[in-house]
């Protein structure tokens, strides 16, 4: 079976710049996360799968087409919601679902009662007669969702969907890509600059920085695999312990007046910890296993160091 997504040493070049390069991977996550900073080339990759760039190099494959071969079936099998706003001004909503849909291939009748199902999916059915212009801002994300799942892909772009919504907009938004995730008909790609969302609807990451992959994990795998970052509460004399545990290679930072953070070496064992809080005559009161966040591993792929200081440079001893 092919994958969802099917990179194999995509480039894509405009002019100079080239702003993807050599991406390679096959992705079949139910809801894989799209992260990277500005100019990363996240939109770039998604504006290619739909068709919209054409490669400099190597191939881009959705379900198995390929998106410079065979673009219009591609693109059948998609749902995008774009970062931007993109209505027709003196449209009502239900008017405008109904023509997106008929642009996705759907027969006129089809379209119309879709369009009326995704309204109501999403929210809108009570304001679905409504011109476009005098909606809210979260209710407009919701309808550009709504047109997104019309026509019923099998993969769906969001494109920052929850970009400039009040915390209750944005949770509204984060329940409904959810239960589009969890009803299993769809493969959602979600790209955010805001790591919470990706967090929270996501269970694997792609992490783009500079054009290329620098990371893609699930997420919580990641976390299974790191057993060694710790949290500890000190009580006693502090620095003392900290310059203590130094001298077994771990790398130390502190967290507040009482906390450390902490990440051991590998062959070190926890009791080590407990014979130096002896020596020194300090009392760990508390000793958790830190799971690493979103933020560490975003932080680890753009190489910089979660556990740092402000500026996120490397601890010192």
């Amino acid at each position: 079976m092919p994958g969802v997504i099917e990179l194999e040493g995509l480039s894509v070049r405009f002019g100079k710049v080239e702003a993807l390069r050599n991406l390679s991977g096959s992705f079949s996550g139910r809801a894989i996360g799209l992260l990277g900073p500005n100019g990363a080339g996240k939109t770039t990759l998604i504006h290619t799968l739909l068709g919209f760039h054409r490669p400099s190099a190597g191939s881009a494959r959705v379900f198995g087409h390929d998106v410079r071969r065979n673009d219009k079936a591609a693109r059948a099998l998609i749902g995008y919601m774009p970062e931007r706003d993109s209505f027709i001004a003196g449209m009502s909503a239900v008017r405008f679902v109904r023509m997106m849909g008929e642009l996705s291939g759907l027969p006129p009748a089809q379209a119309l009662e879709r369009a009326h199902e995704a309204l109501f999916y999403v929210g809108l059915g009570e304001a679905r007669y409504r011109m476009l212009e005098t909606y809210s801002l979260g209710m407009k994300q919701r309808a550009k969702l709504a047109q997104a799942l019309v026509h019923g892909p099998k993969l769906l772009f969001l494109d920052e969907p929850t970009n400039g919504l009040d915390p209750p907009g944005r949770e509204r938004m984060i329940k409904l890509i959810k239960n589009v995730r969890d009803a299993g008909d769809v493969h959602v790609i979600l790209s955010s600059h805001l790591l919470r969302d990706v967090e929270e609807c996501c269970e694997e990451v792609l992490i783009l920085k500079d054009g290329k992959i620098a990371r893609y994990c699930n997420l919580e795998e990641e976390r299974r695999a790191n057993r060694k970052f710790l949290e500890l509460e000190i009580a006693g004399d502090v620095d003392a312990y900290v310059a203590a545990v130094r001298t077994l290679g771990c790398e130390s930072a502190r967290a507040g007046k009482r906390r450390i953070k902490m990440v051991l070496p590998p062959e070190l064992r926890i009791r080590e910890l407990y014979r130096l809080a002896a020596e020194q005559r300090a009392q760990i009161r508390h000793l958790d296993y830190k799971k690493d966040s979103l933020q560490d591993i975003f932080l680890k792929a753009m190489d910089l160091d979660p556990l740092g200081d402000a500026d996120h440079g490397r601890l010192r001893a």
